[in-house]
Parts: C-alpha cells; sequence; structure tokens
C-alpha cells in the first residue's frame, strides 16, 4: 500500500516524541527495553528472574558490571507512563518461589522501571534507568497489517489456512466460508459467525499439539476489553486482491472493521509503545515445535522472520534518537534450556540461529546487532548420568507438572523424575529442508513422536537465613551483557 497522509502524520508524531524523550534521557539515561516472545515462551518469568537477580542479589558471572562489583544498587520506581499497567513483579516472583507455578502469561502490555546505580571502569559514579515494556509477541505481528489491505490480508490467511496441518483446523471456517456471498448486503449475524469460527481455528491453531505461531490478528486470541467489539468481529473473505468493494455490502462491512482494527488496535501500540524501544529480546519455546513437528517448526520460522521485519534496526546515534529511535540491539532466546542437558544447548542455539537466518541476513546492513542464545531464566531441572544397561545416559533431574505423562506413566506434580530429554540433531539444516522430516503430537502419539520435553515445576528452594533464595539460571548473565553490558561501561 502506497505511504499515506495517516502514515506520515504518525511519524512527525514518533519524531516529535523522540525529541522529547531525548531531552528527559540527556542528563539520565534511559533505556527502554522491549521483552516479547509467542505464546508459553516465558516473558514473564524472564522479567522477574531479572529484576530479582539485580535487586536481590543473582549469580551472573558472565555481566561483567555485576561481576566486577561496578554496581552498587538496583531498585525500583514508579514507571513512567500512567496509562500502562505496571509489571506484577512482587505476585510473580511469589507464584515461583512460593507456590512453585510459573506465572499467568502475558495478556496486555506492562512496564516496570529499574534504576542502577554503578561506577563506570574510571572510577566515575553514574545512574541507569532501564525502562522494561513486555507486551505479547502476537501484537507484533500485527503491525504488517498496517502495510496491508482487507483484501491481501484475507488472501494470505486463506491460503495459509489450506495448508497441513492448519486445513483440517479450519474446516468449520471453510464451510460456513463457502456460504457467504461477499457482495451480498451486508449481515450482523454472519459476520458474528464468520468471526467466532475464524478465532475458533485459530486458537486451535496454538494448541500445544500443533503450537503453530503465526496468528495474526493477535487480539483476536486475547481481546481484553475489547471482546465483542466490531473492531474484532470480522474474518477473511475470499475476494480477489485488486478488487473493490461494493457500498453497504458485507465486503464493505468488513473492510471497514479491518481499518478500523489497525485503527483502535494497531497503531496505538506502534505508536505509544513499539516505535519507542531502545533494545529488544525476542523469546521462543523451540521446544515446543519440536514437540508438535516440523509443521510448527517452520511456522515458527516464518514468524521470527515477521518479527525481526517490524523492527527499525541500525545503529543509534545522536541523529535517530533526535527524530526517529533505532533499536540497534536485538536478542533472539530460545527459552528452557534446563529442558536438555547442557551438551545439548549449543544444538538448540543453532536450530533458533537457522530459524532467524534469513531476517538476519536482510539486516546485516544496518549497523544493528543480532545474537542468539539459549537459556533459562529460572532453571527448573538439575542434570545427572542415568545407568541405562551398560551406558550412562545424560539425563535432567526435576518435577513435571500435573498431568504430564511419559512412557505411560502420568505424573502427580510432587515427584522428582530423572528424564532423558534426547538429543537435537548436530546439522540443523535437514528440519528446515524437509530431507529429514520429524514426527511430532501433531501427527502422532506422544509415545511414538519424535522429541518430547516434558513441562517441569519451578525448582524447590532453599532460603539462606532471612534473604530470599537466589533464582537459578541458565546464561541469563549473558543475555544481560548483550542487551545494556555496554551501557554500564
Amino acid at each position: 500500500m502506497a505511504f499515506s497522509f495517516q502514515d506520515m502524520v504518525e511519524e512527525a508524531r514518533l519524531s516529535a516524541q523522540a525529541l522529547i524523550d531525548y531531552g528527559e534521557h540527556f542528563f539520565n539515561p534511559t533505556v527502554r527495553l522491549g521483552v516479547t516472545g509467542l505464546s508459553r515462551a516465558g516473558k514473564t518469568v524472564f522479567i522477574t528472574a531479572l529484576i530479582h537477580g539485580l535487586t536481590r542479589g543473582g549469580r551472573f558471572p558472565v555481566f561483567d558490571a555485576y561481576a566486577s562489583g561496578r554496581i552498587a544498587r538496583a531498585h525500583l520506581a514508579p514507571q513512567p507512563d500512567d496509562a500502562v499497567p505496571r509489571f506484577a513483579y512482587e505476585s510473580h516472583l511469589r507464584a515461583l518461589v512460593e507456590e512453585r507455578h510459573w506465572p499467568s502469561s502475558t495478556v496486555d502490555i506492562s512496564e516496570l522501571r529499574l534504576v542502577i546505580d554503578y561506577q563506570r571502569p574510571n572510577g566515575a559514579d553514574r545512574t541507569l534507568t532501564l525502562d522494561i515494556v513486555d507486551y505479547p509477541g502476537e501484537w507484533l505481528l500485527d503491525l504488517p497489517l498496517l502495510q496491508k489491505s482487507f483484501e491481501q490480508w484475507s488472501a494470505e490467511s486463506l491460503a495459509l489456512s489450506r495448508e497441513a496441518p492448519r486445513a483440517h483446523l479450519a474446516s468449520e471456517w471453510h464451510a460456513h466460508l463457502a456460504t457467504l456471498e461477499p457482495e451480498a448486503r451486508q449481515d450482523e449475524q454472519a459476520t458474528l459467525t464468520a468471526a467466532k469460527l475464524f478465532t475458533d481455528y485459530l486458537r486451535a491453531c496454538r494448541d500445544e499439539r500443533f503450537a503453530m505461531s503465526l496468528l495474526p490478528p493477535g487480539r483476536f486470541l486475547m481481546p481484553g476489553n475489547l471482546a465483542g467489539s466490531p473492531a474484532l468481529t470480522f474474518a477473511p473473505l475470499d475476494v480477489p486482491v485488486g478488487g473493490q468493494a461494493p457500498e453497504g455490502s458485507l465486503w464493505a462491512m468488513m473492510v471497514r472493521r479491518f481499518e478500523a482494527y489497525k485503527d483502535v488496535v494497531v497503531r496505538p501500540f506502534f505508536r505509544d509503545h513499539f516505535a519507542r524501544l531502545d533494545r529488544q529480546i525476542v523469546l521462543a519455546d523451540a521446544l515446543s515445535a519440536f514437540n508438535s513437528g516440523p509443521e510448527a517448526l517452520h511456522d515458527l520460522e516464518a514468524a521470527l522472520a515477521g518479527i525481526l521485519d517490524c523492527f527499525n534496526i541500525g545503529r543509534s546515534t545522536i541523529l535517530s534518537s533526535l527524530f526517529r529511535p533505532r533499536i540497534d540491539r536485538i536478542l533472539f532466546a530460545a527459552t528452557k534450556a534446563d529442558h536438555l542437558h547442557h551438551s545439548s544447548h549449543d544444538r538448540l542455539e543453532a536450530v533458533l540461529r537457522r530459524a532467524v537466518s534469513g531476517a538476519v541476513a536482510r539486516a546485516e546492513n544496518t549497523g544493528a546487532l543480532i545474537d542468539v542464545v539459549a537459556l533459562a531464566a529460572v532453571r527448573a531441572t538439575r542434570e545427572a548420568q542415568v545407568a541405562h544397561g551398560r551406558d550412562k545416559l545424560p539425563s535432567i533431574l526435576g518435577t513435571p507438572a500435573a498431568g504430564e505423562s511419559a512412557g505411560g506413566e502420568f505424573f502427580d506434580g510432587n515427584t522428582e523424575v530423572a528424564t532423558f530429554p534426547g538429543d537435537l540433531p548436530l546439522d540443523p539444516e535437514p528440519l528446515f529442508n524437509g530431507n529429514a522430516a520429524f514426527r511430532g503430537l501433531s501427527t502422532l502419539a506422544a509415545e511414538k513422536s519424535d522429541f518430547r520435553f516434558l513441562r517441569f515445576r519451578p525448582p524447590k528452594l532453599e532460603r539462606e537465613g532471612t534473604s530470599e533464595p537466589t533464582l537459578p539460571h541458565i546464561r541469563l548473565d549473558r543475555a544481560l551483557q548483550f542487551l545494556i553490558g555496554d551501557k554500564l561501561a
């Protein structure tokens, strides 16, 4: 679509906001860190562990400013945006440490401000303000809609829904779609039914058996206070990409609501939050894709490419800070590394690096730094060697969540077990090119799939006196070093 007058107005607003932010941050440096990821990737756990480690004392040997003792203290401060909910750090920490269950998933945007008092290597005392912005990755995948017409989005959505395994999940919606006449008179009840069936299809795609990641519009699965509104009551139609909707038709009704979705949901998120970010971490649950099968892995690859294409990336300069902030560092993190033995961590990282390689190649000349890491913000398992005949298998010890099963055994959520999670392939390329397709839950029962990673409860932690226990992690310090280490030098 052409660059519209509305787009030019938005650019002017963003430049004005950037100028205001630059003035405020000139004497008090501030980094706005975006934390996002797709469903069940562990965004809430990552932020909770980051804050707890910096404010209460964590083990971060790779995070240079912290390991060298140059960080005097870190403390929470009132957040700057009065209209944004505060990240519920205290309740999330209580869920992890006291109740031993994972915090609820991110369904809306939230924010928290962390003030870090530190000393530069030359001895000068400084303060860095870190504004952490938590938002669902599904919202990020909505940003490309701003440059698409309803007809383009419909054609892309329908083409995707006709591929396996989505086609089976979309059958009821497809059946209703076949009864609709786009050029017929607008019909509220037909639209309501189409929107419901389309949403049911998106929800079925997100089920752990299929673990699809590319599911825009994002608010259909997390509507919040917009549930039932016309802006969330539309669905794709089988119409020509270059066609024109007749006035008063069902087609025109869908177009109007699609444009309302962009105006009410997508543009405000882009203007007020996304376009102001300086650094970004994108969390990905690659193990869920392995559990599901090759289709889910390819879907994750497409989603991550779409996410990276959304960022305004490049080397940050005074000029860019004045007129349009740029994200100059992006970290892609494969979460739940603790569900694998450490010998497979590099392989998990290689899989994620391969998944984003195409998008990274397109961004390599922008001056931005992009990296990949396998991590666990809170480590739920320990490692062990388990005898299997004459062999010793590299295994993990942990407490599977209630209802998890393996080898026909169901776990009660209280019993610790040792499990051999299997080895990821040394070379990730065959997983993506179709030469060595693996079997997953989307086509087979759990006991016959090639990969099966259990869900574990948070670890049982011991308090040291009256102080809060330290949260164990895997490479959280490496993530911190990449994301803000240079700002503390």
